[in-house]
């Protein structure tokens, strides 16, 4: 199969997707962007005095996997938050940014085939981060879409599907908590989740990176889950990163852990198609998983928010404030026409869900939303939300 071939069904990305949307017209009042989840809240203020004392290791390649540090600050990271022993030189593996891991995981682990000899299917849900369906696409699995909306709890109902698929299934996407609605998955159903893997044999990808912006109580991780209930270590392999959780998403740091077995191969594919972590960053990413103070200081600003944005939309029919993460999913009747009014009328910028999401059966649980990223500081935040109900609303 060509290239062209292989991605003919993929769309465009969603922000070239609205830039041909809005771009030909005029805004409405002074721009403001609420689409894209840049944080833009201060990283800690050593981050500038780390790199400069490491300036020196530039001159050095740096260690593929990440060094023994980082890798330890990451396990040290996992018992502390999860409760979880996880083997820094066998479990763990450093990532630039997790966008990279969640892409090249899929390749290190998805079978070309079943061991039946069928095509393989990845478990998707819908809405979600294009980066799962190009994944799927790219080793050439079948992707299947399953609905994320208010009646399953913005979570996808994967025992909903046939045994046929499940027997097919090699990986399930997840996102907890998830982007674009803020919906966190609670323990059973990564209890359910994890048995229903073990019964048809899949693994489970959990993309966690918005793990550490939450209102009151933690989210529950997958590895925790899994460890409580003595399933494999390969059956799950789960995704961090420091973009949202310490506002570096210019640092380009994550990491991916998971059993012995799994991380041998992604890190194999990684030492051919991989671009490692310079040590300067990676002595920055040490030091920030190693501090949880600047963490609970960031979660602080987002609790405030929260509560801006339930003040703002209270009495608004099914708005749903988020559990976890930093975006809004805002009903409206239509999220392109929303985006447009909002637009030329007040000059706030928007995200249509729709352009998240994948239409399936002629249904795309995502027509009906926009998405509102609460980056900004917070009076330009309220503000932006103000003038979204007054627009949208009222």
């Amino acid at each position: 199969m060509t290239f062209p071939e292989r991605y003919s069904n993929l769309p465009d990305y969603a922000f070239p997707r609205l830039r041909a949307l809005l771009d030909a017209h005029k805004p409405g009042g002074e721009v403001m962007h609420m689409t894209i989840g840049e944080p833009k809240h201060p990283f800690p203020e050593w981050v500038p005095q780390v790199i400069a004392a490491h300036t020196d290791e530039f001159a050095k390649y740096p260690p593929n996997d990440g060094t023994p540090e980082l890798l330890s600050a990451i396990a040290g990271w996992l018992a502390r938050r999860y409760g979880v022993q996880v083997d820094p030189d066998r479990q763990i593996m450093a990532l630039n940014g997790t966008r990279e891991g969640l892409f090249n995981t899929l390749i290190a682990l998805c079978p070309e085939e079943t061991p039946r000899g069928e095509k393989p299917v990845v478990l998707i849900p819908n809405p979600f981060y294009q980066v799962y369906a190009v994944a799927a696409m790219t080793v050439g699995a079948e992707p299947v879409f399953l609905p994320a909306t208010a009646e399953t709890g913005f979570l996808p109902d994967y025992s909903k599907l046939s045994p046929e698929i499940l027997n097919r299934t090699q990986v399930a996407y997840v996102c907890s908590p998830t982007n674009p609605q803020g919906a966190v998955a609670d323990r059973d159903y990564w209890a359910n989740l994890i048995a229903l893997a073990e019964k048809f044999d899949f693994q489970i990808f959990a993309d966690e990176c918005y793990s550490e912006i939450y209102r009151d109580t933690p989210p529950v991780g997958v590895l925790e889950v899994a460890a409580e209930g003595g399933a494999s270590p390969e059956r799950v392999v789960v995704f961090h990163s420091l973009s949202k959780r310490s506002n570096l998403p210019g640092l380009r740091s994550g990491f991916v852990a998971g059993g012995p077995e799994s991380i041998r191969r992604v890190r194999q594919l990684r030492a051919y198609a991989g671009a490692p972590l310079p040590l300067p960053l990676q002595r920055v990413a040490e030091r920030a998983w190693a501090d949880d103070a600047h963490v609970a200081e960031n979660r602080a600003l987002y609790q405030e928010k929260y509560a801006i944005a339930d003040q703002v939309f209270a009495g608004i029919e099914d708005y749903i404030g988020p559990e976890a993460g930093f975006f809004l999913w805002l009903p409206v009747d239509d999220g392109e026409a929303a985006a447009m009014k909002a637009w030329t009328e007040t000059g706030v910028r928007v995200l249509p869900g729709a352009y998240l999401s994948r239409d399936v059966n002629n249904q795309n649980p995502g027509k009906g939303y926009i998405r509102v990223a609460m980056v900004a500081p917070k009076q330009e935040m309220q503000h932006g939300l103000i003038q979204l109900r007054d627009c949208l609303f009222n």
